[in-house]
């Protein structure tokens, strides 16, 4: 299993547009994707236009299908159309160790 960490600074003005078609996006991937593991959407406490990604797939097959996903190309689409991410701080794959993928969504 993978995992995918992204930290991106949002719009301050656009926030509550990007907390709605983010959760959409994130449903529609644990709902759709067989692949997709989970997908734990965070906002800063101190800055709330601070968001963490925690998505966790199969393996790297599954997160490419899931870029492919029309969901998730609507997502990027709203991204670019209402300029939503100012800046992404940091993008991190990597293999899960623990909790091993039985304790996530089956």
């Amino acid at each position: 299993m993978i995992s995918l960490i992204i930290v991106v600074e949002v719009n301050p003005d656009q926030v509550d547009k990007f907390i709605t078609y983010l959760t959409e996006e994130a449903a529609d991937a644990i709902a759709n994707e067989p692949g997709c593991r989970d997908f734990v959407i965070s906002q800063s406490v101190t800055e709330h236009h601070v968001f963490t990604l925690a998505e966790f797939y199969d393996d790297e097959a599954a997160l490419e299908e899931h870029r492919k996903t029309p969901h998730f190309l609507l997502f990027q689409e709203r991204v670019s159309k209402y300029a939503l991410i100012m800046n992404k701080r940091e993008v991190v794959t990597g293999n899960v160790i623990f909790p091993s993928a039985r304790k996530l969504r089956a």
